[in-house]
């Protein structure tokens, strides 16, 4: 894979903020001709730095008004553990986000769920059953302050 340049990421910043940009759209905002642009895009794709497209759905529109933050504990840290736990939970489809912590927690869980009976459900029933969980502690997110899906790109972040 070749370095980014200046056009690969104004590619980038465009598809992110517009996933179903035409390619004409995006050759006229980047400053190339179509068939240039689409290359890049498609060298791209070929490179996973774009990893694929999706549609961002507002969760309360799905009635999912709970968004919680737990962090999760196991009683042993080796390979066959984690590998345990991450399957096991990779199951759940209120699980959106999961992390491998450092710290005093082993992974860090974002959970969206409609109701806090439902919160409590999933916790009782699912995921403190879950071989080897040890400890589970729990925030609750008021509201989103600031939520992204874009990444920076190198410009972004140097400036």
């Amino acid at each position: 894979m070749q370095p980014l340049d200046a056009i690969d990421r104004k590619i980038l910043d465009a598809v992110q903020v517009n996933g179903r940009i035409t390619n004409q759209e995006l050759a006229d905002q980047v400053g190339l001709s179509p068939s240039p642009c689409l290359r890049r895009v498609r060298q791209l794709e070929a490179d996973e730095v774009i990893s694929q497209y999706v549609a961002l759905v507002n969760p309360a529109a799905l009635g999912l008004n709970v968004t919680a933050f737990v962090r999760v504990r196991l009683d042993q840290q080796d390979d066959r553990h984690l590998d345990a736990f991450e399957a096991a939970i990779s199951e759940f489809p209120e699980v959106m986000e999961c992390y491998l912590m450092t710290g005093e927690a082993d992974y860090q869980l974002r959970i969206l769920v409609r109701s806090l009976t439902e919160f409590e459900d999933f916790l009782r029933y699912r995921l403190t059953r879950v071989p080897g969980v040890a400890n589970v502690t729990t925030s609750f997110a008021l509201r989103p302050v600031i939520y992204k899906t874009s990444l920076p790109t190198l410009d972004q972040v140097s400036s």
